[in-house]
């Protein structure tokens, strides 16, 4: 489970930087702005699989 979750996270970073060099090739803010809050999206899931992973350790 934790390697899908990796895998789509890369392809979210992937993703986020096609958007901001978008962003930069357009001098588009909002580009730029999607591809960071992308990039934060990813973190978080990233993190909070991680955090769900050790909690479930301890409980099984």
């Amino acid at each position: 489970m934790l390697l899908f979750i990796l895998i789509f996270d890369v392809a979210l970073v992937a993703w986020s930087l096609h958007l901001m060099q978008s962003g930069v090739q357009y001098q588009e803010f909002s580009l730029m702005l999607a591809g960071t809050l992308v990039a934060l999206a990813a973190a978080a899931i990233m993190l909070s699989s991680v955090m769900m992973e050790n909690c479930l350790g301890y409980l099984g």
